[in-house]
């Protein structure tokens, strides 16, 4: 079958699957035959290598260590085959790393890798998140945002996108990037959202092999990188849209629809593959793959065998861990299932140990470890990994730019909504006030994967080569006046009004919205609904600019607006914004919306999933839809509701966990001082008696760290207090998970407001046990006023105690499990 016939079928499956359930799809997985060619002399190469190596250089080689815990020295010793960087960890530390600083590390891991006693030596390779340019590295040029790629309907600048970040991650002395992310998604309230081009799983199709070409190029030449078809597979269809949650797709929507990218990437070449998070419960056949990190059936049945793969499958971070009755450090379930390559970031030394351990004793075959290492082997080779300071790329800035093409992709990814009166596009010369949050801010338009792993905590100094949309305004425009929230500035001295609002930067974990949250944005940023009610109704019109990783219930926004812009996360360009905001000198259009929603857009706070070609589908604003200038079109007045209700089946209410960290923020008492935790995920803080720093319970920064020296306290609390609601109080507990690695010295409290519960001895008790969920009931705290509390919990130590907290919240019904603890009566 040919890659056009496919790519045809896959747009008229998304369209017919809903209705019915047999037409135009594929049946059985397909056999595909990759670009990169299989060659004989390297296969031999390959087995000669393979023959020479002791069972500690295979599994090193099956290894990938974080920079943060690894020395040039540990590669040579341990025979690591790979590093890699997370979001936020950089040479050295340091954010400011030039790209000669990475240049340098990496020099170092490869003469490292060139120095072991293995009879043939095998270059090490260094992997990155390189989610939209060169992200992690201050300078790059940052591209839009999938999503925005996707309503650029534009596969040709797409490739040549990938082509200029694999010569920037080059730039830096890497040659393997964990993109592209064929996630098709199918419930937009999942926080990695933007990194998918589409619900439509051909775009996802026609976008995945040129944007593996772009980034391989020859696989030999100085700007080639190996690419990474991320993540295996159905990370984007998960139940509420839950990170790392349960797909419950059945064979031939798995097959159709969360497939559809990898089916061109294979063919295009892509060298490795990465695994997902998720789980598959195939209901409508009763049959449960669970977690894709353990999943032979898809991992060596579909993928190495019936559809050819030859490359490595590596997992995602720790993704061992997900796999059950695995851990971060030991999983033979998953390498016996295909898994090739572990990134194990932190706990590689045991590990190593571990699995020598496992194939020893027979749980991990031999064969499954030559296997796997033959895999690494045979991309490496194909890749000719050099020392990274010989590419002519290497340290140099100019290679990580590539603006105007940046700048080009975003006018195309620019969706035009709402255009009432014709007031877009907007002459030069009027007089324009400009107010919103976003409007001068990269860390918003550039989103998550930004330098940081969630992108906050970063400064628009931060990206000395780009441009926020203020500034492109600003250049382009005669007269343009700017308040963030529409104070000190009289509307009525402008001819109109810009507001640039949307969401902050997050990502996966963080951004998702969870059940007890909704689509509704002016419920989790009231502050952009404010602003545009400072402005509107007052005689000028206002034109909306909507900085968003997703679309969102927004009726309120739009009807205080004339034009309204979706712009998504559009990167370091701002200026392609005002490209097409404004005309152009001589009066005509500059450059014209050409955009078309990627995504469906909901006319309901709890209207997901919401997908072309569901039953009933009924959106605001449908699939392909885009304004054009020229052709009218009055959206006029849409009903709103403000309501606040969660759309998941849930009665837990979040105080403090990933999906929202903003509600009750942390703090940190000690010795007199109170300290806020931020938002800076990296971030230690070191207080009188304490010490707070970001660690893992469930999943990646998910938690905080406290090391408790003497007196002090850690609380979640708001500036104003608010009552807990009705379905999460009834029976209801207070619970958090926590690792408890030190015991207390002392009386340990946990309040709500001023009532507190001892509970030093359950502390104590949890020591050493790993991760465990606490549940105190709610009737536990005596005289706590639940209809007004800004303080939902504080615990209260007096030294000794070391236990790390996450996923904090209030559940209904948790009062009277059998795992509640008993208060003192």
């Amino acid at each position: 079958m040919t890659m056009k016939r496919r790519l045809t079928i896959l747009a008229a499956a998304v369209q017919l699957l809903a209705a019915d359930a047999g037409a135009a799809q594929l049946t059985d997985w397909p056999r595909l035959k990759s670009a990169v060619a299989a060659d004989a002399r390297l296969e031999a190469r390959v087995r000669e290598i393979v023959a020479g190596m002791t069972l500690e250089q295979k599994v090193g080689q099956m290894t990938q260590s974080e920079i943060k815990t690894t020395k040039p020295e540990d590669v040579r010793r341990y025979y690591l085959g790979s590093v890699l960087n997370g979001g936020g960890s950089w040479p050295g530390g340091s954010k400011y790393a030039t790209p000669a600083d990475w240049v340098k590390l990496a020099d170092a891991f490869y003469d490292a890798s060139m120095s072991t006693d293995m009879r043939h030596k095998v270059p090490v390779i260094w992997g990155i998140d390189a989610m939209h340019g060169n992200s992690n590295v201050l300078g790059a040029t940052l591209f839009p945002h999938n999503i925005g790629l996707g309503a650029a309907r534009d596969a040709k600048r797409v490739g040549e996108m990938a082509a200029a970040v694999g010569k920037a991650v080059r730039a830096t002395g890497i040659n393997w990037v964990f993109a592209p992310t064929l996630a098709v998604v199918r419930d937009d309230r999942w926080g990695r959202t933007y990194e998918s081009f589409s619900e439509d799983p051909a775009i996802v199709a026609e976008y995945a092999g040129a944007y593996v070409k772009g980034l391989q190029g020859s696989l030999q030449d100085d700007a080639s990188v190996i690419a990474t078809a991320k993540h295996y597979v159905g990370d984007g269809g998960t139940a509420e849209g839950k990170d790392r949650g349960v797909n419950r797709s059945t064979k031939l929507e798995m097959m159709n629809i969360h497939m559809a990218g990898y089916y061109p990437a294979l063919e295009a070449g892509a060298q490795t593959v990465m695994a997902s998070y998720n789980s598959w419960n195939d209901a409508a056949s009763a049959k449960d793959y669970g977690k894709m990190h353990g999943n032979r059936e898809l991992l060596t049945d579909v993928l190495k065998r019936k559809m050819g793969f030859d490359g490595f499958v590596v997992t995602d971070w720790n993704g061992i861990a997900e796999v059950p009755g695995c851990r971060n450090d030991s999983c033979p379930q998953a390498i016996n299932a295909g898994i090739d390559m572990v990134m194990v970031p932190d706990d590689w030394k045991s590990f190593i140990a571990n699995t020598v351990r496992q194939v020893k004793d027979g749980t991990i075959p031999m064969a499954r470890i030559d296997d796997a290492v033959s895999r690494i082997l045979r991309v490496k080779l194909r890749a000719n990994l050099r020392k990274p300071s010989s590419s002519v790329h290497a340290g140099r800035m100019a290679s990580m730019q590539a603006r105007e093409l940046a700048r080009k992709l975003v006018q195309e990814s620019l969706v035009l909504l709402k255009n009432d009166g014709d007031v877009l596009p907007l002459a030069r010369n009027k007089k324009i006030l400009v107010v919103g949050k976003s409007a001068d801010s990269m860390a918003n338009q550039s989103g998550g994967w930004t330098l940081t792993w969630q992108g906050t905590e970063n400064k628009n100094s931060d990206f000395p080569n780009g441009d926020t949309i203020l500034a492109g305004l600003k250049e382009a425009a005669s007269s343009v006046t700017y308040s963030a929230d529409g104070s000190g500035v009289d509307v009525a001295d402008h001819d109109v009004v810009v507001a640039v609002i949307g969401e902050g930067p997050y990502a996966e974990g963080d951004g998702d919205i969870g059940p007890a949250g909704n689509l509704r944005h002016s419920s989790r940023y009231p502050e952009d609904l404010a602003v545009l009610k400072a402005v509107a109704g007052k005689g000028k019109p206002v034109v909306t600019v909507f900085v968003t990783g997703r679309p969102l219930y927004a009726n309120d926004l739009l009807n205080l607006s004339d034009g309204f812009v979706a712009a998504w996360l559009p990167g370091s360009e701002g200026k392609g914004v005002a490209d097409v905001l404004l005309r152009g000198a001589d009066g005509k259009v500059n450059a014209p919306f050409t955009g078309k929603l990627s995504f469906s857009w909901p006319k309901g706070a709890c209207q997901a999933p919401l997908n072309v070609g569901d039953r009933n589908y009924a959106p605001l604003f449908a699939y392909g839809y885009g304004l054009e200038y020229g052709k009218a079109h009055k959206l006029g007045k849409l009903a709103e509701d403000a309501g606040t209700a969660g759309c998941g089946n849930t009665n837990a209410f979040p105080v403090f966990n990933q999906s929202d960290r903003a509600t009750f923020p942390l703090h940190a008492h000690s010795g007199g001082e109170r300290k806020p935790l931020g938002a800076d995920l990296n971030a230690t803080h070191t207080l009188p008696t304490m010490t707070v720093e970001t660690a893992q319970v469930n999943t990646q920064q998910d938690a905080k760290k406290v090391t408790w020296t003497g007196p002090g306290a850690i609380e979640a609390r708001a500036a104003t207090p608010r009552a807990l609601p009705a379905y999460a109080t009834k029976d209801g507990a207070l619970t958090f998970d926590t690792i408890v690695t030190g015991a207390p010295r002392g009386p340990v409290q946990v309040s709500i407001g001023d009532a507190a519960v001892d509970m030093t001895g359950e502390f104590a008790r949890l020591e050493g046990k790993g991760r465990k969920t606490v549940t105190i009931p709610l009737s536990c705290f005596k005289g706590a006023d639940l209809g007004k509390v800004d303080t939902p919990f504080r615990v209260t130590a007096q030294g000794g105690l070391v236990a790390a907290f996450a996923n904090i919240q209030v559940v209904g019904g948790a009062g009277t499990g059998t795992d509640a603890v008993r208060c003192a009566r």
